[in-house]
């Protein structure tokens, strides 16, 4: 579903050029649920900036459902750390946002739903999350749990074959990330979605996740990827699972403390 072959990714500021990622190869599978981490700067954003079409690789190709990545695609969803709600617009019309941006077909193409079809999945995916009844509400009105939810209905409305997630329960209290994380758990597999996660928390990336991906120190590149073998539910509090989980938490806690082998400081030639 996600290829990213020999990518990297040169920025170019006051003090000269940053590499924030070099040589990326990874492979994600369709339904597949995996999480990056890796320490602060290595490019795990940078990484779903170029999966997203948001950003073009120096170097190096990025594909989405065996086609190249030139630009944003319809069926590519990103969720970012912070819900992003706009004030005056209700529950509902939130959720609808992406799909007012784009447009419906209002009829029009048959393969596109009509606008009435997105507004009952706006209300079935609220059901999902557990906000039914609050569609009229203003985010204000919400508490963070709650305005996060309608974010992630936002992302869903449009049916996405990927969905990127930056950190999207980081400021959340503890329980209501326990919550989120069991949330999303769910509705992955009930709607069958691909999920890239970039995570800061080691426990979190090992409930959520097929596979983490470690990265490097910038520039990053994949030190390592970890499969997680552990049945679901998992859960950030009590399960049955807990030894597995802290035993795996180990294991990546181990791999970010270790130090690059060689610390890159220039971009190499072949690639300037």
């Amino acid at each position: 579903m996600i290829r990213l072959d020999g990518v990297g990714q040169v920025f170019e500021g006051r003090g000269g050029q940053v590499q924030a990622l070099d040589g990326i190869d990874l492979h994600v599978q369709e339904n597949e649920f995996v999480t990056l981490i890796g320490r602060s700067g290595c490019g795990k954003s940078t990484l779903l900036r170029l999966i997203a079409g948001l950003l073009p690789p120096t170097y190096g190709g990025v594909e989405v459902a065996g086609l190249p990545v030139t630009g944003p695609r319809r069926d590519v969803s990103f969720m970012f750390q912070r819900p992003a709600l706009l004030p005056w617009r209700s529950v509902v019309s939130n959720v609808m946002l992406p799909v007012e941006i784009s447009g419906s077909n209002g009829g029009g193409d048959r393969t596109e739903p009509s606008k009435k079809a997105y507004r009952d999945r706006a209300h079935e995916l609220l059901e999902l999350v557990g906000l039914s009844g609050f569609e009229r509400r203003l985010p204000h009105e919400l508490s963070g749990g709650m305005q996060q939810r309608v974010s992630l209905c936002r992302s869903l409305i449009r049916s996405p074959k990927v969905m990127l997630m930056d950190e999207p329960f980081s400021a959340l209290d503890a329980l209501t990330r326990t919550e989120l994380s069991e949330e999303l758990q769910r509705i992955q597999m009930e709607l069958a979605t691909t999920i890239v996660f970039v995570t800061h928390s080691i426990e979190e990336a090992v409930v959520l996740a097929d596979r983490v991906v470690v990265l490097s120190p910038r520039p990053g590149q994949v030190r390592e990827i970890v499969e997680i073998d552990i049945p679901r539910p998992r859960s950030l509090g009590q399960n049955a699972h807990l030894t597995d989980v802290a035993q795996i938490s180990g294991r990546l806690h181990g791999l970010l403390s270790e130090k690059a082998d060689a610390e890159k400081v220039d971009v190499p030639e072949a690639r300037r």
